[in-house]
């Protein structure tokens, strides 16, 4: 996940992997004996199993902190890796032409989306305004992610989490 977030799906080699993990390359054949891409398609999986586990914590909150969180969980990542890691399910999409990686992704960015509508659903926001927030929220920040690390600033992402946050307060309202 981490290679897929800082280097890219190009950028990415299972040399890479053996170096990054320390595990003997043998291994790695024998739990992906399909290669790359089923590692790959493994990385994808655990980063949205990751982020819908960090989404549980939020059961019960309010628009504003269900917002916040999913937002928190990028501007960590971005601080932590000095704005060179964004999110590795981009980086899949963005750069691979085969359709089972693509499926993968795509899972992932519609299992998170109905985690957060599923989210400001129970907190009060009608069905139809919760998916389409959520698909808001999920697209800016994507996109936000991309901003910060081309500019090497959390600049970008904050304008954006500021204002996903002054929106979701509104959505009781």
């Amino acid at each position: 996940m981490e290679l897929l977030a800082t280097k890219g799906l190009q950028g990415t080699s299972l040399g890479d992997v053996v170096e990054a993990t320390g595990a003997p390359r043998g291994s790695i054949y024998h739990h992906f004996p399909a290669g790359k891409d089923e590692l790959i398609a493994a990385a994808v999986d655990a980063t949205g199993q990751k982020y819908l586990e960090w989404m549980d914590t939020f059961v019960g909150a309010s628009p504003e902190m269900i917002t916040g969180g999913f937002l928190q969980f990028w501007r960590h990542t971005l601080i932590r890796s000095d704005m060179k890691a964004g999110c590795p399910v981009l980086a899949v999409t963005v750069s691979s032409d085969d359709e089972q990686l693509i499926d993968h992704a795509r899972a992932v960015f519609r299992d998170s989306r109905a985690k957060i509508a599923e989210l400001l659903t129970e907190a009060g926001v009608p069905a139809a305004t919760a998916e389409s927030f959520a698909t808001i929220a999920v697209a800016s920040a994507e996109g936000a992610v991309v901003l910060a690390r081309a500019e090497r600033s959390i600049e970008p992402f904050d304008v954006v989490a500021a204002s996903l946050t002054e929106q979701a307060r509104q959505l009781l309202k």
